[in-house]
């Protein structure tokens, strides 16, 4: 069976992060194993409070994850301090980890920046460049291009500036009022688009923990960089278009809709 790892924050209402990913994960039929960077208290309206854990037992799970079942794919998200980004590039390159997914959650829907200055320069030096995919939103990718986005020529050339800055490939997440979620992928010099199909749900809590994860899962099992992406997006669309309907806000999407069984 094949593994993959995320290394992220816990959500308590379990639409995103570790249990968007574990729950991604198993549904692509791979042994889900997570480190968490960090335990927040939010819910389908938002975030009301954040407590990470220390740089030195993040190292400690990752030693044991690595020393024990080795991951197949490493899919990353929330990780908001410098110190505990080192730690996992480290880590990273000490146990030769590979198919790293790197989703930068570095701003928020609101405009609002979810990390330091100083940890995007960290995340910038050390992680990003070990990536095998970095999967930003319209705003994070105009963090990491410096450029502003309004059109799809846009994504396409800041999609540029970032693969040729670190030396990875980008996959730029379309929405944000320009395209009906639209994804760009930039890999070695060759940009390829993927349509997106447009969902009428307005409960899309976790798309982009739930999307990286889903790249990971392929990229485990086999996929090219071009068929995972490809495949995940499918698995996103169809989980939106189950309607699942939970909560007072932007709720989660049914990342089981295809789990079918005597135990379902």
């Amino acid at each position: 069976m094949k593994t993959a790892l995320t290394i992220a924050g816990s959500d308590c209402s379990g639409g995103a992060g570790i249990q968007a990913d574990i729950k991604t994960m198993t549904v692509h039929g791979v042994y889900a194993m997570s480190a968490i960077t960090a335990l927040t208290a939010q819910n389908t309206t938002g975030v009301t409070g954040i407590m990470e854990v220390t740089p030195e037992f993040l190292g400690k799970q990752l030693d044991c994850i690595f020393t024990d079942i080795e991951p197949d794919a490493v899919k990353i998200g929330m990780v908001a301090s410098g110190g505990l980004i080192e730690v996992i590039a480290d880590k990273l390159s000490q146990y030769q980890a590979k198919n790293i997914v790197v989703d930068p959650v570095l701003v928020a829907t609101s405009g609002a920046r979810l990390i330091s200055e100083e940890a995007i320069a960290v995340l910038r030096e050390r992680l990003i460049p070990m990536a095998t995919l970095l999967t930003p939103n319209i705003p994070e990718a105009e963090v990491l291009s410096g450029q502003t986005i309004s059109t799809a020529e846009d994504m396409e050339a800041a999609a540029e500036v970032i693969s040729r800055a670190y030396h990875c490939a980008v996959l730029c997440k379309g929405g944000h009022q320009i395209n009906d979620a639209n994804d760009l992928l930039y890999d070695q010099g060759r940009a390829i688009w993927f349509p997106g199909r447009r969902i009428d749900n307005p409960n899309t809590h976790g798309t982009g923990c739930t999307l990286s994860s889903a790249i990971a899962s392929n990229l485990a099992k086999g996929d090219s960089l071009c068929d995972a992406v490809k495949h995940a997006k499918s698995y996103i669309s169809m989980a939106l278009a189950a309607g699942l309907d939970l909560g007072k806000g932007s709720g989660p999407m049914n990342h089981a809709f295809a789990v079918n069984g005597e135990y379902s």
